[in-house]
């Protein structure tokens, strides 16, 4: 701190005064600083004056002087210096009035720090010194920080402040490295200052090989990886010498980004030796070494090809290997192995040693032979040399050549018949090839007086085709083989075959309709083979009937179909080859069974494409003497109680496909056959469904492979697709749409509104009489045809798939009387249409119905006499009009009237799904109440029509109004 003085002079009565701000006059070295003078009163001249006495110009360029107003002046010291340090003084004057004021100005040396590096670096164990030389007046006072606390070199002997504060660290390690802060403090002024400087402290590198021996194999194209591992601070860069000779990277040799990797290329058996890896920092360097040991495969040097005659006394075969380690030889023939020390060792199926010691191997070294001791014809072949060592193995075949007279194979006995061609084959086997010559009877064949035989001559057999003409042709043939190291010959037989003997009935097992015979194949064949079995049977004092199967391995027993229930049959056998047919079996009787329930079908399981879908296919069996109504198919899972809904099939399927399963369940099925007679004992099976599929291709890998354009079209083909599907759906059932009026317009066609469901089933029928009612059909489970005399049908495509409810105590069904003139033929009979008759559309009604009774002939002249006098029943309910087409003209016709009045009614959807007694317009009567109609029926005729179905669980009742034919066809329209 310094004081400012101040005083006033005048030179009689004090006017001005001046003072002086700030009050205190220190300023740093190098700083700037602007002293204000103030003036109270009138004061025309303000000036400064230099410690020196000399009043301060304006033009000096490190202090300036300038007057703000009349009443101000500053004074501005720039970048102040030594020099600069005195006493200034302010004088204000106005006349002979003068006042005054000083300031004292003082120059210090503020704290600077010439000298503190950052960072600064040092090698783990050194003896550092951290330089930070400051400098200020009056000297500061020097204070070391880390990691915020005071260094208190007192306390620890490592640290040490030297004489110009720079702090030591004896023996600096890793942990020392950081932020140090050295802190001035001039406690005079009360300054301070600091500056952080960073301390790296470098670590000299450690490496290690991460594999201290490598194997490598040369002359494969393989390469060698070598890898060290170096720590250090700063991070050590790795290279690689070998033979004092730094490795770089080239077409040899590559070497990782940060040098700790080092790939050999093509490893060669020169590149075996030490790698040593270097690591290198600011701290220094390390070294480690790595030893690159290099096998080379086995490979075989030499081996060649042998040639012996049989019965030599020895073969010697060689071979020989290079490799490192060094190989083991062993040979191998066929499924044998030879090895040293052992005389033919087998590895399949036991050990085996040559008793005759005639197979023998020796090694030495990197050579082996093979001796083959009194040689065979069967040593001929390919030999396999094997080197193997640790790291790989070769193989070599050679061949050994035998040559060796002719060995002739071949069955000595061929059996064949007059007109016959039969082939005798001689198999030789010769080495060298061999001639082949046949004689009979000491000629060579073929002579001049033989015309039906041939020769055919392959590498390794020759074959005589004879076609014998009488018995002369049957006897000794000789098949002679030579070359150049002998010959041989054989004698074959040409024997007359026999037709077989009669095969053994040994069991008939009866069914209704079915006949399963065992039997027992011939004692004799004949000398050919049985190509097929003759069955036959007959009925007492009728003609035999037959059937012939193929002959089979497996065949042991014939099915007899197409019999008689309880009847009594008689059955034997024969059996057929080439020759012909051998002698009947004895005859067996047997008895076939009453008619019964059918026998269970023989179930097969076929797991479709996608695992939770299987395909049941069965084969029928016995039918019981009756056919075969239909099929019940009945499945559940293992594991649960309830079964699925039963299925019905038709009589003619022999599969179901069972769809949507549990995966990876396991199921059973029954299928059970039903007959007139009852119900067959099911056919079991069970399966397994597949795994659920876990694994979804995924299809974003490889990319969809279509375009925007390519989905675009073919959003719009399956669109189109759709119009013309809706199209076409409109044309079948409501008539309309673009096809409909192709069909009107240019065909000419009514389309195909007037077939519905039933005609397409070909099991729909109408009826129209010449008095216009209306057309009734009822179909029920049993319906009754005319040439059928009223008895059951076989079940069709209509039949329910579950049972009836049950009917009344004489197990009749409900009738319906729906016209007096149509009450029992429409019930009874079944009718096709008449394309050429145009009605308008019916209408189905679904109802349950009663037995139907026996309807007189259709034919009859009283139907078309009386259909129009015929009254309606009283018991009968009204019908309902479905229809809504035009109505007929009236008509004086009382039968026309009623059926037209019949019609009036609006259009109506019926479903009766109880039985018919809860319906009060179709009241049920007994089977056996005669026909209302006087005997008299109505005349049938063809129609073409469309319906619309109301349906029932038992039968369906169609109502087909009658009209006048129509100009065109197209104004019945729904």
């Amino acid at each position: 701190m310094i004081n400012v003085d101040a005083s006033t002079k005048t030179g009689g009565l004090t006017a001005i005064q001046v003072q002086i701000t700030p009050t205190q006059g220190e300023i740093s070295v190098g700083e700037s600083k602007f002293f204000l003078c103030e003036v109270t009163g009138d004061a025309k001249d303000i000036d400064w004056y230099a410690p020196s006495g000399e009043k301060i110009l304006p033009n000096r360029p490190d202090i300036i002087v300038s007057r703000g107003d009349e009443t101000m002046s500053t004074l501005t010291i720039y970048h102040a210096n030594v020099d600069s340090a005195g006493i200034y003084k302010c004088v204000a004057k106005n006349g002979d009035k003068e006042a005054q004021a000083t300031v004292q100005v003082k120059i210090f040396q503020k704290i600077t720090f010439e000298s503190a590096p950052s960072p600064q670096e040092f090698n783990e164990g050194d003896d550092a010194a951290i330089v930070c030389n400051v400098v200020s007046s009056p000297p500061p006072t020097i204070i070391w920080k880390h990691k915020g606390s005071k260094i208190q070199a007192a306390k620890d002997v490592r640290f040490k402040i030297l004489d110009k504060g720079h702090l030591q660290i004896r023996g600096i390690k890793k942990i020392d490295e950081g932020m140090y802060n050295c802190e001035a403090r001039v406690m005079a002024r009360g300054e301070i200052d600091f500056r952080m400087i960073k301390v790296v402290v470098n670590v000299l590198p450690t490496i290690r090989a991460r594999v201290s021996d490598v194997n490598a194999t040369a002359d494969i194209g393989a390469s060698a990886l070598l890898a060290c591992d170096a720590d250090g601070f700063p991070e050590p860069t790795v290279t690689w010498a070998h033979n004092n000779i730094v490795l770089e990277n080239g077409d040899k040799y590559s070497l990782g980004e940060d040098g700790s990797e080092l790939e050999i290329k093509d490893v060669k058996k020169v590149d075996e030796g030490d790698y040593t890896c270097i690591a290198k920092n600011k701290a220094g360097e390390k070294a480690e070494e790595v030893s690159l040991n290099v096998f080379v495969q086995p490979k075989i040097t030499y081996l060649n090809n042998k040639t012996a005659s049989e019965f030599d006394e020895q073969v010697i075969l060689t071979c020989e290997a290079s490799g490192d380690p060094t190989p083991t030889i062993s040979w191998s023939f066929e499924n044998r192995v030879f090895t040293e020390g052992e005389q033919a060792s087998w590895t399949r199926p036991d050990k085996y040693e040559s008793l005759d010691r005639n197979i023998v191997v020796r090694s030495h070294a990197r050579v082996s032979s093979l001796t083959l001791k009194n040689v065979l014809f069967t040593y001929a072949g390919q030999y396999l040399c094997s080197a193997s060592n640790s790291i790989g193995q070769d193989e070599q075949l050679m061949f050994l050549e035998v040559r060796y007279a002719p060995k002739i194979l071949g069955l000595v006995t061929v059996y064949t018949w007059e007109g016959n061609a039969a082939n005798i084959s001689c198999e030789v086997e010769a080495h060298p090839g061999a001639a082949v010559l046949w004689f009979r009877d000491g000629l060579q064949l073929p002579s001049a007086n033989t015309t039906n035989v041939k020769i055919y001559n392959t590498p390794s057999v020759s074959y005589l085709e004879i076609t014998p003409d009488s018995q002369n042709d049957f006897g000794s043939y000789n098949c002679t083989a030579s070359n150049v190291m002998g010959s041989e010959s054989k004698e074959f037989l040409l024997i007359q075959a026999e037709v077989p003997s009669s095969p053994e009935i040994q069991q008939v097992d009866p069914f209704s309709s079915t006949a399963v015979v065992s039997f027992e194949e011939p004692d004799s064949m004949g000398g050919v083979p049985i190509i097929k079995y003759r069955v036959e049977w007959r009925l007492p004092g009728q003609e035999w009937k037959s059937v012939e199967h193929d002959a089979k391995d497996d065949l042991i027993s014939i099915t007899i179909t197409g019999l008689k229930p309880e009847t009594a049959y008689k059955v034997r056998m024969s059996a057929i080859n080439g020759k012909g047919e051998g002698e009947s079996s004895a005859v067996s009787s047997f008895t076939t069974e009453p008619v019964r329930e059918p026998s269970a079908p023989k179930l097969e399981v076929k797991v479709q494409e996608r695992g939770n879908s299987l395909k049941v296919n069965w084969i029928k069996q016995d039918d019981g003497g009756s056919p075969i109504k239909h099929y019940l198919v009945r499945y559940k899972a293992k594991h649960v109680s309830e079964w699925k809904p039963e299925i019905r099939i038709p009589q003619n399927s022999e599969y179901v496909t069972l769809s949507g399963l549990d995966w990876n369940t396991e199921y059973e099925v029954y299928v059970v056959a039903e007959n007139q007679q009852g119900k067959s004992d099911p056919g079991i099976v069970s399966f397994r469904t597949a795994s659920d599929p876990t694994t979804i291709p995924d299809a974003a890998s490889g990319g969809s492979g279509l375009g925007t354009g390519a989905i675009v079209g073919i959003l719009i083909v399956v669109f189109f697709l759709l119009l013309v599907g809706v199209d076409v759906t409109c044309y079948f059932l409501n008539k309309c749409g673009l096809l409909m009026c192709i069909a009107v317009n240019f065909c000419g066609k009514a389309g195909p509104g007037a077939k519905n469901k039933d005609i397409e089933e070909g099991k729909a029928a109408f009826t129209k009489d010449e008095s216009k009612e209306p057309i009734v059909e009822v179909r029920t489970e049993e319906e009754n045809t005319p040439s059928q005399g009223g008895g059951p049908t076989e079940p069709n495509e209509t039949t329910p798939l579950t049972d009836p409810e049950p009917a009344a105590a004489d197990s009749t069904s409900p009738v319906v009387n729906v016209l007096p003139s149509t009450a029992n033929n429409s019930v009874a009979e079944s009718f096709s249409t008449a394309q050429s008759s145009p009605v308008s559309e019916s209408t189905t009604l679904t109802i349950s119905t009663c037995s139907p009774t026996k309807a007189p002939p259709q034919n009859s002249p009283t139907a078309q006499s009386s259909s129009s006098n015929a009254n309606p029943q009283p018991d009968v309910g009204p019908l309902v009009d479905l229809s809504e087409t035009p109505k007929a003209p009236p008509t004086s016709d009382p039968t026309e009237a009623n059926a037209n009045s019949s019609q009036s009614a609006p259009s109506t959807d019926l479903q009766v799904d109880g039985p018919t007694k809860d319906a009060p317009n179709a009241p049920c009567t007994d089977s056996t109440t005669p026909a209302q109609n006087d005997g008299k029926t109505v005349k049938e005729e063809k129609t073409k029509v469309g319906e619309t179905e109301v349906k029932n669980a038992t039968a369906e009742v169609k109502t087909v109004p009658s009209e006048a034919p129509q100009t065109n066809g197209n104004e019945s329209k729904a």
